[in-house]
């Protein structure tokens, strides 16, 4: 199971950075108007870089401590993504749609979130099976 985090996490990963570039092409970081704060905009990535280090870590150890560090790092980085959905949900194509965000195209945001669920299943459920052992 913790190989298929490991691919999960991965493809989570190769999304989000599909969308950065379009962020960051379509003018993300010179926006004046947005609806992402910038330190959001940084951190997911950042803690979901962190912890896809941490999981690789886990696989390839065997340390139960890195598979709920790992798990840890996944909660912020999904506190951190459930504030740029739903600012970006919000500002969708509305009369408020502001900045770079507006470029995502929905396939993308929905193949990065769901994934990200998996992700965190994934993690959540080996964490919990190698602490039983």
């Amino acid at each position: 199971m913790e190989y298929a985090a490991l691919g999960a996490w991965i493809i989570a990963a190769v999304a989000g950075g599909y969308l950065l570039v379009v962020w960051l092409v379509n003018g993300g970081l010179s926006t004046k108007v947005t609806r992402f704060p910038l330190l959001v905009v940084a951190g997911h990535p950042l803690s979901a870089v962190a912890g896809l280090a941490v999981w690789v870590a886990y696989v390839a150890t065997g340390e139960v401590v890195y598979a709920w560090v790992a798990f840890a790092a996944l909660l912020v980085i999904i506190l951190q993504g459930v504030l740029l959905f739903t600012r970006w949900l919000v500002g969708r194509g509305g009369r408020h749609a502001r900045g770079a965000e507006q470029a995502f195209p929905a396939a993308g945001v929905a193949v990065h979130g769901a994934v990200a669920v998996a992700t965190f299943v994934l993690v959540f459920l080996t964490a919990m099976e190698v602490t039983r052992a």
